[in-house]
């Protein structure tokens, strides 16, 4: 894939952050390998958009008949996710990601001589099926292999699928020939809006020219299948070599503690994806027939706006990749979610504008770029996610996915003058903007073994400052800095097992106690220092 090799070294840049140790190089490698896949996953979501009047012909139906394919590989994908939370608990991530990526590429190299509607669905579900997994297990993988570091990682991973995306229609562009639909890569995974979107491109498109370009067509899908091949490749060498690695992570995992709300969190965040996906994915696909209708603009102004908000958002998520080396997800999804619900009120009650609409889109794709990957990362320094945790979160998103632009395409059909899609970015936003605070509410109540840890901490703390008198006042600062990092900081649980462990593991040797908490307090310093942000947003006291 063009966009492959970049990505990887952007993605190394970042290399600052893991620790040298002797599994780096792996852990490296699996990153790598995760972005290649995520990318093939972009490209292979989105090239169906604009070659979707092929498929068509190619199965001698019309566009608006077919449309049951979107639903099939939907309903795959919401089986692959349930499917891989369920499997990926219980075998190799590598191998299982391997394995996957193999079943896409079957189908897509079927897809192009399938002659039959029936068949066409089948292999689309495969293709759905495979990718529920791939998105589930490589979320997993990803916070397996560097748990509390995964930030960048993550990002970097959800990069490479907007990558991906993009990637795909450039390559599908031979297929339609022209500059006929550049707005349609990104219809990315979408269901009814593609339809109402290829229905214009379908009868454009001359048969001529169709038949002209048939192999061009077979060569995108070929080209996507077999660089997916070559990654699965490197997964199986992934596999062979580093099954270990994985299941000492693992064990590690399980010895976290599951929050004290543990369910209540992932339904929340399920309920938070749902919303947050569903809009993204719905003003991405209507905002080009907005613009046509509502907003009166020519086709290519059109198209223009609707790269203006895909190009925002493949491009916010590449500056996240560095922004979460330094930010908190917690602060990520805070400036994310204010900066959506302003874009989108102004969407909504201001779009009459020019300035406001191009301004407003632009901004709102940028805020939805990290919410998903930072979200999965946030949530990782609460609690333990396994397989069935990650694989609800892929499910509420797909599930969004597949309500949400269906909703309003049946509303938007019924209310002609109104502009629904406006309204649901702005509803959707207001959701979100509830549902997280609550979330970090809960995620913050402490376990009662929590507190216990923090008074024996202060009883040792007063021990350690009788035989040191000179450092009576640093205590105090301690004492001082620790309450407001319990307050402010997103990652007060995490910390508090690193801390209990060190406790337990020197209880009888209170002497080698001290050395572990001198070397976890510069940290909390430069926290404290370093992010404002953090401690403003925290709930009021």
């Amino acid at each position: 894939g063009p966009g492959e090799p970049a990505e990887e070294e952007e993605e190394e840049e970042v290399a600052a952050t893991g620790p040298c140790q002797p599994g780096a190089a792996l852990r490296w490698c699996i990153t790598a390998a995760l972005c290649a896949a995520f990318l093939g996953l972009g490209m292979s979501i989105a090239v169906l958009g604009p070659t979707f009047p092929n498929l068509a012909a190619n199965v001698g139906k019309n566009v608006s008949e077919i449309y049951y394919i979107f639903v099939g590989r939907s309903l795959g994908y919401l089986g692959g996710s349930v499917l891989g939370g369920v499997l990926f608990d219980c075998m190799n991530a590598s191998l299982l990601l391997a394995l996957s990526m193999v079943a896409t590429t079957a189908g897509l190299y079927g897809i192009p001589w399938c002659k039959d509607s029936v068949l066409l669905t089948a292999l689309m579900s495969v293709i759905g099926g495979s990718m529920g997994i791939l998105d589930t297990g490589g979320n997993v993988l990803a916070l397996n292999t560097w748990g509390a570091e995964v930030g960048p990682h993550m990002q970097a991973l959800h990069f490479s699928f907007a990558v991906g995306a993009f990637v795909a229609p450039i390559l599908a562009k031979m297929a339609l020939g022209g500059s006929e639909s550049k707005e349609l890569p990104v219809a990315e995974k979408t269901n009814q809006s593609v339809l109402k979107s290829t229905q214009a491109s379908a009868a454009s498109a001359t048969q001529a020219l169709q038949d002209h370009l048939e192999e061009d067509f077979l060569w995108s899908y070929v080209v996507i299948g077999t660089y997916l091949l070559l990654v699965s490749l490197f997964l199986f060498v992934l596999y062979s070599k580093g099954s270990s690695a994985r299941d000492k992570s693992k064990t590690s995992a399980e010895k976290g503690k599951l929050a004290k709300h543990h369910w209540a969190l992932i339904g929340l965040l399920f309920t938070f994806f749902l919303f947050y996906v569903g809009a993204e994915v719905t003003y991405g696909s209507y905002v080009f027939t907005y613009a046509r209708v509502f907003a009166e603009m020519t086709e290519n102004e059109a198209a223009a706006l609707n790269s203006v908000f895909w190009g925002a958002f493949a491009a916010c998520r590449g500056v996240a990749i560095f922004g979460a080396a330094f930010l908190y997800p917690g602060t990520m999804i805070t400036l994310s979610l204010s900066a959506s619900a302003v874009s989108s009120f102004a969407l909504a009650f201001f779009a009459h504008y020019r300035a406001s609409l191009w301004v407003g889109t632009a901004v709102y794709g940028a805020s939805m770029a990290t919410v998903f990957p930072s979200g999965i990362s946030w949530i990782e320094q609460y609690t333990v996610v396994e397989g069935k945790s990650a694989s609800l979160f892929v499910i509420g998103a797909a599930l969004g996915e597949m309500c949400i632009p269906a909703m309003v395409g049946y509303l938007q059909g019924r209310f002609h003058h109104i502009p629904v899609i406006m309204y649901t970015a702005f509803l959707s936003s207001a959701m979100t903007v509830i549902l997280f605070p609550v979330m970090y509410k809960l995620a913050n109540s402490p376990r009662k073994e929590d507190l216990k840890v923090v008074s024996d901490t202060e009883t040792r703390k007063a021990l350690l400052s009788n035989s040191r008198f000179t450092e009576d006042e640093e205590d105090e600062e301690d004492k001082e800095d620790g309450r407001e990092w319990n307050e402010a900081d997103f990652e007060v649980i995490e910390m508090n097992d690193k801390l209990k462990n060190s406790l337990i593991d020197t209880s009888h040797k209170i002497p080698e106690d001290s050395p572990a908490q001198g070397s976890l307090q510069p940290h909390l310093d430069d926290v404290l220092d370093n992010s404002p942000v953090v401690a403003d947003g925290s709930p009021p006291r």
